[in-house]
């Protein structure tokens, strides 16, 4: 049985929490071999959230929107990204 795809949208990020986190990808290389989904492009911004992995113990960068199945999801190394502005929404 393949693993469920648990990815976040835009609206459901800012439904648990009332801001959106924006960042660069700066390092698109060396994607795994069985990650199926959305790959970031190097240079281009994303609306992100940022949250402790309790597997890996060091915070992941979701990218909003991204659809990708287990292991990986919608996660990514934080060395990847350079995290810009945080939104308020309130």
């Amino acid at each position: 049985m393949p693993h469920e795809v648990a990815n976040l949208t835009l609206a459901e990020a800012t439904r648990h929490a009332p801001f959106v986190e924006y960042a660069r990808c700066l390092n698109a290389a060396d994607r795994p071999l069985n990650h199926i989904g959305d790959w970031p492009e190097e240079g281009h911004l994303y609306p992100v959230r940022v949250v402790d992995s309790h597997l890996e113990g060091i915070p992941l960068v979701h990218v909003l929107g991204f659809r990708a199945e287990a292991p990986y999801f919608n996660a990514y190394a934080p060395h990847r990204f350079e995290l810009l502005h945080t939104v308020w929404l309130n």
